[in-house]
């Protein structure tokens, strides 16, 4: 279950998401994730969140928001069935987090991403089956740069991170772990400006005030 709703299903879902909305739009929607974590968590799991959590997450989802405005990707053309794929995806995101925070957290990171990963491996198989990618010409430059990078994106952004990931879930918590949603338009505009993007005080300001929302969410109130 861990490995379909972590990342078989999310990875299909973001795939066809982006078939109709553009990039920066499905990575701040991606933002949800933590909010799902709280409601899956104390819906499914009964859980329990503070105050200062709910609002810190407010307040950078808030932040995300804002960056993505402050740089013209909302579009009226964008698509709302695509847009729910993305939602979909962040709800069995939080479904996963609390489920491994619950139920795994006696098992190891890299057992549980070895087995989930494995075992996603065989309906993957089937797909690339009947989308005819075995009648490719598998030998071709194209096809193999292109299997390269999908095979070096499954290495690192989803085997070597879902077992960092794990790690984090079960020494911080499931509402800590999915904040690191946060931290990729950070990045994103950190490696932008390394190439010459430009930053305005609009998109710094949206980023101090994501940090901000981190912070609410993850300081220690007095007498708790």
């Amino acid at each position: 279950m861990s490995g379909v709703l972590g990342s078989l299903l999310p990875a299909y879902l973001f795939c066809v998401a982006e078939m109709g909305i553009d990039g920066a739009l499905a990575g701040t929607l991606n933002s949800l994730t933590p909010i799902f974590v709280i409601i899956t968590g104390a819906v499914f799991f009964n859980s329990k969140t503070s105050a200062n959590k709910i609002l810190g997450i407010l307040i950078a989802f808030t932040g995300s928001i804002l960056l993505l405005v402050s740089k013209g990707h909302m579009q009226e053309s964008q698509n709302l069935v695509y847009v729910s794929y993305v939602v979909l995806a962040t709800i069995f995101y939080g479904f996963n987090v609390n489920m491994v925070y619950k139920y795994l957290k006696d098992i190891g990171s890299l057992q549980i991403a070895a087995v989930a990963l494995t075992l996603n491996a065989i309906p993957a198989l089937i797909v690339l089956y009947f989308t005819g990618y075995f009648s490719l010409p598998l030998t071709d430059n194209g096809i193999l740069y292109s299997t390269g990078h999908a095979a070096m994106l499954g290495i690192l952004g989803t085997a070597i991170a879902s077992i960092i990931f794990y790690k984090l879930v079960k020494s911080a918590g499931a509402v800590f772990a999915s904040m690191v949603t946060y931290g990729i338009p950070i990045i994103a505009n950190f490696w932008g400006m390394i190439y010459g993007e430009e930053v305005s005080w609009k998109q710094f300001s949206c980023l101090v005030l994501i940090l901000l929302g981190v912070y609410i969410a993850n300081r220690k109130i007095a007498g708790s």
